[in-house]
C-alpha cells in the first residue's frame, strides 16, 4: 500500500504577501496535522539561478520577474519560519510552476512509496492547480486541502477547487482530513506483542 505525503509548496515570504493574513495559520494546522499523524512532509519552493538565467524571457511568469528575486539570496525567497522544514523534512527546489519542474521530486516519492499526495499552497491557481494536474496525469492518488490553499484571486480559488480540482482528485479541508487520519489510524489492526 502507497504511503501519503503533504506537500507544502511556495510558502514563501513573496508568495504570502499576495494573499489574505489569515491563510498562514491554516496552512500551519495542515502542517501540524501531518506530522502529528506522522504523514511525510514535503517542502516545495520556487528558487531560480542568479541573473534568472533559467527563466526564458517569453515566459509570462518567470520572464518579467526582476531578477533579484526568487533566488537564494533573495530574503523574499524563504520558506516562512511558521512553516519551515523541521529535521528530516525534504526541501525540493523548483524553478517552473509545477512542484516536479526541474528537480527530483519524482524520484523522492518513488524511493519513499510514496502515491498519495496532499497538497496545500500558493497560488491555486499556480502550484495548486498544475501540480495537481501532473500529479494525476502521473498516476498519483490526489487531495487537496481547500482551507491551506490560497490565491490573490479569491473567485478563481473557488472556482477552480469546486469545479475543477475536485475533477482531478479529492477536496477537503485540514480538519476532515485530520479525521480521515484519525478514523485511519483507529481502524489499523494492533500489532502483537514479541514475547
Amino acid at each position: 500500500m502507497s504511503r501519503t505525503a503533504l506537500l507544502l509548496m511556495d510558502l514563501q515570504a513573496g508568495h504570502l504577501a499576495h494573499v489574505p493574513d489569515d491563510y498562514l495559520p491554516r496552512a500551519v494546522r495542515a502542517l501540524r496535522t501531518a506530522r502529528a499523524a506522522g504523514v511525510p512532509v514535503i517542502h516545495v519552493a520556487l528558487r531560480l539561478r542568479p541573473g534568472h538565467i533559467d527563466a526564458h524571457p517569453r515566459n509570462k511568469t518567470f520572464g518579467a520577474l526582476p531578477t533579484h528575486l526568487f533566488t537564494p539570496d533573495d530574503p523574499g525567497a524563504a520558506i516562512h519560519p511558521d512553516v519551515a522544514p523541521s529535521n528530516g523534512e525534504i526541501v525540493v527546489y523548483k524553478n517552473r510552476v509545477s512542484a516536479f519542474a526541474g528537480n527530483n521530486l519524482q524520484q523522492i516519492l518513488a524511493a519513499q512509496g510514496i502515491g498519495h499526495l496532499v497538497l496545500a499552497g500558493i497560488a491555486t491557481g499556480g502550484i495548486v492547480l498544475s501540480t495537481a494536474l501532473q500529479a494525476a496525469d502521473l498516476d498519483y492518488r490526489v487531495t487537496v486541502l481547500s482551507d491551506a490553499c490560497a490565491d490573490p484571486d479569491p473567485g478563481l480559488h473557488d472556482t477552480l477547487v469546486e469545479r475543477v480540482l475536485a475533477r482531478r482528485g479529492e477536496v477537503t479541508t485540514v480538519e476532515a482530513w485530520g479525521r480521515a487520519l484519525g478514523a485511519a489510524a483507529r481502524a489499523r489492526p494492533a500489532r502483537p506483542v514479541a514475547r
